[in-house]
């Protein structure tokens, strides 16, 4: 209602977020819940679908989302499905349990009989490249057999993520003050050493992990520096300099990790059962929201895809880039009378040169605009008018039917 009344500029969707849902119903620690809590999550989430979220989204590689058992996710399901929404999952292991997390996402899919998003899947790290073909046939074969899983890739072969990501699990639980304090303590962080170091033998070196962005004025030096250019400055190793940093910063440090490899990224996004998604959120080259240096897929995912992997490296046909980005994902989100240029659809069109346009952001300077994207028109009305903001504010909210 408050974005209703406000106005804005593009059409707004939402899930509901299991780490709130557990953090509100459970708390922020590894337990399982109660069978009175299991009920209120239940009954949140039910609540929240009635008021027009698309389903129950899963960020299962972090705390408090992490602490979750399939049980649990399964039983939750079963609340979206009975009102035909969604479940996108941000998988437990994009790595050294990469099928395992596939399996399961597959598992509450057929379990809970309901409509299941795999969210920008990937394979992390050299020794892991391998499992690609794997998983891609693992989810061919669930759709082979009946169930409704797709999923979804962004163009690039760096991810973003918090710099605490790299801290082990049993690490992440409770507030951020008790998190800091783990760091602080000699005894504990000795135990979490273990993992960072494990972490960069993974990543192939800090030199491959950049911060993104920094909380305070201070450490914004450090915006676009790699782990290893910080460590090297202070003449400490790198485990030290994210401890420092996490300390500092209370844990809102956020980072880009360099960690796959171009050949899978093409064979999985150019995969029928995969969609575009940015994995990104909003930014602007001006304001607040151009602080730090974002990963470049909040302006350059989907120009990105037509430029480079439609024109220079022809991975697919233009037209199954475009329905990769907007008949699919309006099919799988339920959204009504969109995602196609039809007569009664809402007129949702952007106009763009395919000679010309491409993605300008990049991991140095990601605050750019990419080209060749002339008009865009939000409802029937337009938002971008050769190239510039018209100052429209039709977008909608988008509820769910359920």
């Amino acid at each position: 209602h408050a974005l209703e009344e406000n106005k804005i500029a593009l059409n707004y969707a939402t899930f509901t977020g299991h780490g709130d849902l557990r953090s509100v119903g459970v708390g922020k620690n590894d337990v399982k819940p109660t069978p009175d809590q299991m009920k209120s999550m239940k009954k949140l989430l039910d609540e929240s679908m009635e008021a027009g979220s698309l389903g129950l989204s899963t960020g299962l590689e972090y705390a408090p989302g992490s602490y979750a058992d399939t049980e649990e996710l399964i039983e939750l399901c079963r609340v979206v499905a009975a009102r035909h929404g969604i479940y996108a999952t941000h998988m437990r292991s994009e790595d050294i349990r990469l099928e395992e997390a596939v399996e399961e996402a597959i598992r509450i899919c057929r379990e809970a009989d309901v409509s299941t998003e795999i969210s920008h899947l990937k394979t992390c790290y050299p020794e892991h490249w391998h499992k690609a073909d794997k998983v891609l046939t693992m989810i061919s074969d669930a759709v082979q057999s009946g169930l409704p899983v797709l999923a979804d890739r962004y163009p690039y072969i760096a991810y973003g993520t918090g710099l605490s990501a790299f801290i082990p699990l049993w690490a992440r639980q409770g507030e951020r003050n008790e998190i800091v304090n783990r760091l602080k303590n000699d005894s504990t962080y000795a135990e979490i050493k273990k993992h960072l170091l494990y972490k960069e033998k993974q990543i192939g070196g800090w030199k491959n992990l950049v911060i993104s962005s920094c909380h305070l004025d201070k450490n914004k030096i450090w915006e676009g520096q790699s782990i290893q250019d910080g460590a090297e400055f202070y003449k400490i190793s790198g485990d030290e300099f994210i401890r420092n940093m996490l300390i500092e910063e209370e844990i809102r440090t956020d980072i880009v990790g360099f960690a796959m490899s171009e050949d899978n990224l093409q064979k999985i996004l150019a995969h029928p059962l995969v969609m575009v998604g940015s994995d990104g959120t909003v930014a602007a080259p001006y304001g607040s929201l151009s602080r730090g240096k974002p990963h470049p897929r909040y302006y350059g995912t989907f120009p990105r895809v037509l430029g480079r992997y439609v024109r220079e490296i022809p991975i697919m046909k233009l037209e199954t880039a475009i329905t990769k980005m907007t008949a699919m994902p309006a099919d799988k989100l339920g959204l009504k009378q969109r995602g196609r240029i039809l007569p009664g659809y809402y007129a949702d069109l952007v106009i763009f040169n395919p000679g010309t346009v491409i993605d300008q952001a990049t991991f140095v300077n990601p605050h750019q605009y990419p080209i060749g994207i002339r008009d865009v028109l939000v409802n029937g009305t337009p938002a971008i008018l050769n190239g510039d903001h018209t100052g429209s504010m039709t977008g909608r909210i988008l509820r769910s039917s359920s």
